[in-house]
């Protein structure tokens, strides 16, 4: 079982941890091999991003013991009724169903902010475990978008999947 809540300092181990990562660094925040310091940085962006009117970045943790597992955000399109999701688990904590729930967690909570009637959200073709949990949340497969976005070093494919505001 997995909760959604705010980052707190505590969870710069983690942050550390997934700075090495081979992909997670490269297409997040999160910086290549933290040290406590870039760590609690990182901890600390994820609070602006409320104050800046920029999106909400929740620590995904385990309900039993708190501890942060991963990390999903919601980032509204300016007015557009439309806002993106994207989200990352630790390696050792993946393959258990932590961001299908995750996603389906910040779904819900999603369409209930700031009148959303679509949520977005990106994977790499290669990236079966994400777009399985895309898809067993509830998203649906829009198509590929040739060479999408700057990852690495170069441009990337990626698939485009998305979530409607469900009718009452």
């Amino acid at each position: 079982m997995i909760t959604l809540r705010g980052f707190e300092e505590r969870d710069h181990p983690l942050v550390q941890e997934v700075s090495k990562d081979p992909w997670i660094p490269m297409i997040t925040s999160v910086p290549r091999t933290a040290d406590r310091e870039s760590a609690l940085a990182f901890v600390r962006r994820q609070h602006a991003r409320l104050t800046d009117g920029v999106g909400y970045s929740f620590a995904v943790a385990d309900a039993d013991g708190d501890g942060a597992i991963g990390q999903i955000g919601l980032w509204p399109q300016n007015g557009s009724g439309r806002a993106s999701v994207g989200y990352w688990v630790a390696e050792r904590h993946r393959g258990r169903g932590v961001a299908t729930r995750a996603l389906r967690l910040v779904s819900e909570w999603g369409f209930r902010v700031r009148d959303t009637q679509r949520l977005e959200l990106y994977v790499e073709p290669w990236n079966e475990g994400s777009w399985r949990a895309a898809e067993r949340a509830g998203y649906l497969r829009e198509g590929l978008l040739r060479s999408w976005q700057h990852v690495g070093d170069g441009r990337r494919d990626m698939f485009m999947y998305s979530l409607l505001r469900p009718t009452p």
